[in-house]
């Protein structure tokens, strides 16, 4: 007997990243973001942040659909009546601000923008990666709205931003969402872990550990989550008269942390406890400590304030606090997605406390 059963329904296929680079890219050229051609591939894979091999496949595709033209050693055109032909609204553009490309950002912060990406792009929006030092200096105006400028964007997350640029958001009133901490006085919607909790809760258990020279290992010119960092170690020791607080402010260089580390060691009350703040500073201390003769945790305790994956393999195993990057970055999603379908977000701090992870060094 012939079977008349309907036939079951096609499996739902999920998308290739070439597949969502052509469609990114054609809707890009619809709503009219390209008009006469595309940018360089560089350019290219640093905003959809992909591999350069992936977007050529992309440029391939589009190329045989029609999309593209391409002329011996020019950029790619833009076909003749292409670019904004597309229906309905223009593509919603989120953009990226960022001081480091991102193959050398932290794997944390690199797993929050592709997963930013995805979630985004389900909500019918793009992500574009922008790095950009001079955006990142103490007169930021020119670098930002030239970037703004050649680059239209809904809304814009800024990485680890300074006072400078903050204030420059806050004055011309672009949708702007920090990740990271703002300074006191600025009015921005931003998200951080809580870094005051945390060396408050690290301080406390130092005391109680009974160690009363306690240094706390900072970059120069420290600021947001920085200065949170100082005050709520402080705060921990406030009470504690005996208690002392060396901050060591280093430049970023191994030899000037060294040399921080020598006079500190060498001085009448040498700290007995060092709480560092970033993942590869906390790895420059425990060595240079121990190459020194001081063993850890007998003679001297370390706390790192952040966490890196290799971190995990230390030994002695290493005492730290942890962000949950799934946490973090569905925080950071929600406000992202709400900001560029709206143009607002309400002016908080949220602040996520960090994950203590006991180890072998206190």
């Amino acid at each position: 007997m012939k079977n008349t059963a309907p036939a079951s329904p096609a499996l739902p296929r999920r998308l290739s990243l070439v597949a969502q680079t052509v469609q990114s890219l054609r809707e890009g050229i619809q709503s009219g973001h390209w008009q006469k051609s595309l940018p360089g591939e560089r350019d290219l894979c640093e905003r959809l942040q992909i591999s350069r091999r992936t977007l050529r496949a992309a440029l391939r595709e589009l190329e045989r659909e029609g999309w593209l033209a391409v002329a011996h050693r020019q950029r790619r055109r833009i076909q003749p009546g292409r670019a904004g032909a597309g229906p309905g609204a223009p593509k919603k553009v989120m953009a990226v601000l960022c001081a480091n490309p991102f193959l050398s950002l932290p794997p944390p912060m690199a797993f929050m923008i592709d997963t930013l990406r995805e979630r985004l792009a389900k909500a019918g929006c793009s992500v574009e990666f922008h790095v950009n030092r001079a955006c990142y200096s103490e007169k930021p105006a020119r670098a930002i709205e030239k970037l703004l400028r050649h680059n239209p964007a809904g809304a814009w997350i800024v990485f680890g931003s300074r006072r400078p640029l903050q204030q420059w958001f806050i004055r011309s009133q672009v949708p702007c969402l920090v990740v990271g901490s703002c300074s006191p006085d600025i009015a921005l919607p931003s998200i951080d872990a809580d870094y005051r909790a945390a060396c408050r809760h690290a301080g406390g258990l130092l005391l109680r550990k009974g160690h009363r020279h306690i240094a706390l290992v900072l970059p120069q010119n420290a600021q947001g989550g920085d200065l949170d960092s100082e005050q709520g170690l402080r705060e921990s020791l406030k009470n504690t008269h005996e208690a002392n607080l060396r901050v060591l402010r280093h430049d970023g260089s191994a030899t000037h942390l060294c040399t921080l580390l020598d006079a500190a060691m060498g001085s009448p009350s040498p700290p007995t406890a060092f709480l560092v703040a970033r993942a590869r500073t906390v790895l420059t201390v425990m060595m240079h400590l121990m190459r020194r003769g001081h063993r850890i945790p007998q003679d001297v305790a370390v706390i790192s304030r952040d966490d890196d994956p290799f971190l995990q393999s230390t030994s002695p195993a290493l005492t730290r606090y942890s962000n949950n990057p799934a946490q973090f970055t569905r925080r950071v999603s929600m406000a992202a997605r709400q900001l560029v379908e709206t143009g607002i977000l309400p002016v908080q701090a949220i602040r996520l406390m960090p994950t203590f992870l006991p180890g072998e060094t206190v």
